[in-house]
Parts: C-alpha cells; sequence; structure tokens
C-alpha cells in the first residue's frame, strides 16, 4: 500500500511537469491577478503553467487587510467575482467587501478548473533569454533558493512569460539586472513604487499592464513597481482587471 501510494504521487506529478516543460504561457507569481490571466488563457485553449513559490497561491489575499480578512473591490470589477462565484456585498456607493478566504479559493479552483496547472513552492532564479527574446523560466524548489544550496535549476520554455510577482517585479529585476536590458516602457528600468494612493494605484495598475520586453508581459503590482505608481492596499478590483487585460494583450500576440 505504501509503495503503491508513492508511486502514484511521483508517476502522476512528473505527467504534469513534462506536460508543461514548453507552454504558451508561463506565469510567475499566483496573485489575483495571475490567477485570473492564467484562468482566462486557459479558457481560450492555451496551454497554462503558473508557478508560485508559497506553499499557497493567492498572494496577498489570504491575510484581507491586517488579519482581517475581509476586502474591498470596486464596482467596476465586480463581474470577476459573479464569475467566478464569489459571493459580496455593499458596502457603500462603488464598493463592495468580500470574504479573502472564499475569494482566494475560488479564484484558484476556477483557474485549476479552466486547465491552468498550478506548480507551488517553486521558485523562479532566472530567466531563459534567446535572440532579444524572454522565452520562459528557469526554476527550482523554493526551500533550495531559500537556503541558497548550490543546486542547478530546471528550465521550462514559453511563448510568453507573464510577471506577476507583486512588489518586487522579480522576473523583470532578473532580465534588467543580469543582462544590461533597458525596458520598452519609455523609462528604460525598473523605477520601484510609490507610497500608498488608493485611486492613482488603482487606475495604475490597469494602464500599466502589458509588454515591458518581447516575451514578457507585466500584471498587477508587479506593473506599478516596474512604471513607478502607487500601492493600493487592500482593494483589489485593478488587481483583478489588471489580469483581464493581461490575458487579453497576450491572446492577441499568440494569435498573430
Amino acid at each position: 500500500m505504501e509503495q503503491q501510494i508513492s508511486q502514484g504521487i511521483i508517476e502522476s506529478y512528473f505527467r504534469k511537469l513534462t506536460a508543461h516543460l514548453d507552454n504558451d504561457v508561463v506565469i510567475a507569481g499566483g496573485g489575483p491577478s495571475g490567477l485570473v490571466a492564467a484562468r482566462s488563457l486557459a479558457q481560450k485553449g492555451y496551454r497554462v503553467a503558473l508557478f508560485e513559490k508559497k506553499l499557497a497561491p493567492g498572494g496577498g489575499m489570504w491575510g484581507g487587510a491586517m488579519m482581517f480578512n475581509e476586502i474591498i473591490i470596486q464596482e467596476s470589477a465586480v463581474h470577476i467575482l459573479d464569475e467566478s462565484g464569489i459571493r459580496y456585498r455593499k458596502h457603500c456607493e462603488g464598493l463592495y467587501t468580500f470574504d479573502s478566504i472564499e475569494s482566494t479559493a475560488a479564484l484558484i479552483y476556477r483557474a485549476v478548473n479552466a486547465g491552468v496547472k498550478i506548480f507551488n513552492c517553486v521558485a523562479v532564479e532566472d530567466l531563459i533569454v534567446k535572440k532579444d527574446r524572454v522565452a520562459g523560466l528557469v526554476i527550482n524548489w523554493s526551500p533550495v533558493s531559500h537556503l541558497h544550496l548550490h543546486i542547478d535549476p530546471l528550465m521550462i520554455s514559453s511563448k510568453v512569460t507573464l510577471d506577476s510577482t507583486g512588489h518586487p517585479s522579480e522576473l523583470v529585476g532578473y532580465l534588467t539586472n543580469k543582462n544590461g536590458i533597458v525596458l520598452q516602457t519609455g523609462t528604460g528600468s525598473i523605477i520601484g513604487e510609490k507610497s500608498l494612493d488608493v485611486e492613482t494605484g488603482e487606475q495604475a495598475t490597469v494602464a500599466n499592464t502589458g509588454p515591458v520586453y518581447p516575451g514578457l508581459y507585466v500584471s498587477g503590482m508587479s506593473a506599478n513597481n516596474v512604471h513607478g505608481k502607487s500601492r493600493m492596499g487592500p482593494i483589489f478590483g485593478g488587481m483583478l482587471l489588471s489580469g483581464l487585460k493581461a490575458a487579453e494583450l497576450i491572446a492577441k500576440e499568440l494569435e498573430l
């Protein structure tokens, strides 16, 4: 019985991993923008793999605000909650509250149910860059990365890569710091996020979602960090809408 249990887990995992060594889209970071983008792209029929360095995907949604597990969304993004079967209630004109645990679990489930393969506990430690284009991720187990063990990684190929790693913009950092590459953002490199301003931060995370280098897109707080825009705190409409926009832009590129 013990041998059968181990065999089932190992064989199933490696079938899943082998099937996603080459992808249409790979996403680093399983926060709200990454999960929404992943689901939307999978629903369109694309092969999508998402790599999350933590045990549980979901980014900052789980904790709500200061561990009060309720979060806010503006009316323009409520349709994403409807599509995901997430319940919400009106707080005041234009703003709604919803449960952070229910919503995060729902976004993860909807993504997986749409065909996204999520690999948790996997850290991205570099990019594949070929012929002036990002062509995939270099991955390792998160504990290996955390402990700085000298263990070589594996490589995951993709046509398009999305950096939804949040505040640090990890993938863009690898691209600029290791290769001396100038971004296509008009700024040249990562500016770094500004202090909190809800209105401008929410608008900016959607406006700045998009490509920053051939084969590499940014979404969510990663977009704000790259472009030097404000953080927005425990309001998540911009994050969700950013994921939808990223999926639409990536799908257009893949269709060409």
